[in-house]
């Protein structure tokens, strides 16, 4: 059967560990999905009996028939970031690697932002998100600075008070930032990262945005808009693609607002993809090395999945995955390069393990074939294993 509707649901960073290339990216013996499991409050049954721990190289206790259809993936881009991820996921494979800036920004970027924007540049190196508003809030309410870093990945991160620089003057910076990253300097993503004082602390706010780097070609999304389906995006999709591709959007600010939203679609009459990225367990929990916060917060996604599975019509597919992995459990806070896992789901799917795949863009491709879209994308579609 070929399905009317088809969710993406991308737990941002949920890796599998694995890769084959993992030493190469400095992350041998990341796994997220195990570094989780040894929380007390790690506890996905739902997810179990779709299949997760069936899927290969998984070593823990599997179920015995798996309800669902599962597979590995492996990333076959240069790469290990929210962009590159996300645009496999919508078949592009990205065989040169974004830039990324382990001594922060040469002067030339620096300046050209400072001169653009009417303020000066503070820190301008790798940091974590929430040290550097620690160790740099008190300066730029001193001198009103930008404070712009960076991390393992591929982003220019501009940090601000919204109490000393207006949350619209940050956007407009990053649309500025995002102007001037072109070319060898064409970051993946301009990152606005709002904060504020509390209780003698500063906390980012919910407002964060991402200005990313424009797909160099069209991507599964945009080809089914321009092929008459619906394509929809729920959280940072919208901005992942630089708003390419997509016929209606929902920005949401945390995996609550996200599977709230996603839930309402069900009631939708459409056609076509919804693609929605619930952020908070790269955002919150794995980039904190917080392993309790992120099993919870799969535990909460897994208590959440039956009350959107039982609202599925019969030709509705939903697929679970992510884009990359940020194990919580090493030294580092960056994202870390594994294998993602894959969940078919719906009444229509023949449970099935489709075994290790080669690329993220599988997914791109069996979408593609279900719409009957005729495409140059990356990957092969695994529809005819999955349905009934």
């Amino acid at each position: 059967m070929n399905f009317s509707r088809i969710f993406i649901i991308v737990l941002d960073s949920f890796g599998i560990g694995n890769a084959p290339d993992a030493a190469a990216f400095g992350d041998a013996g990341s796994n997220t999905l195990l570094s989780c499991a040894a929380s007390p409050y790690f506890n996905l049954p739902h997810l179990k009996r779709y299949g997760l721990f069936n899927i290969d190289g998984v070593p823990l206790p599997d179920t015995a028939a798996p309800q669902g259809a599962y597979a590995r993936l492996v990333e076959a881009s240069a790469g290990k970031d929210t962009t590159i991820g996300h645009w496999e996921i919508a078949g592009l494979i990205s065989e040169k690697p974004l830039p990324t800036y382990p001594k922060g920004f040469p002067p030339e970027v620096i300046e050209a932002f400072a001169r653009a924007t009417g303020r000066q540049v503070l820190c301008n190196r790798p940091y974590s998100g929430t040290a550097v508003i620690e160790d740099y809030g008190d300066l730029q309410k001193q001198n009103g600075a930008w404070i712009v870093y960076t991390s393992a990945d591929s982003v220019f991160q501009i940090a601000a008070n919204t109490d000393i620089i207006p949350l619209e003057e940050l956007y407009a910076a990053c649309e500025t930032a995002r102007e001037l990253l072109q070319g060898e300097h064409a970051v993946g993503r301009v990152i606005a990262r709002p904060f504020r004082r509390e209780g003698g602390s500063y906390r980012r706010t919910a407002d964060r945005r991402d200005f990313s780097l424009a797909p160099p070609r069209a991507t599964m999304p945009q080809l089914l808009a321009e092929s008459g389906f619906e394509s929809i995006s729920i959280g940072k999709i919208y901005d992942i693609f630089a708003h390419r591709g997509f016929t209606r959007h929902l920005l949401t600010h945390s995996n609550a607002e996200g599977m709230a939203e996603s839930a309402k679609t069900l009631s939708l009459d459409f056609r076509g993809l919804c693609f929605i990225n619930l952020v908070d367990f790269d955002m919150l929990y794995g980039h904190r090395n917080d392993v309790d916060g992120y099993a919870k917060a799969l535990a909460a996604f897994d208590s959440w999945l039956p009350s959107f599975t039982s609202r599925m019509r019969a030709q509705d597919l939903l697929l679970i995955t992510a884009d990359h992995g940020c194990d919580p459990a090493t030294p580092s806070t960056d994202h870390s390069r594994e294998c993602v896992p894959l969940l078919a789901i719906g009444e229509g799917v023949k449970p099935a393990n489709l075994g290790t795949r080669r690329t993220y863009a599988d997914i791109a491709q069996t979408v593609c074939d279900n719409f009957g879209i005729k495409n140059t994308l990356a990957g092969a579609s695994f529809l005819p294993c999955i349905s009934k």
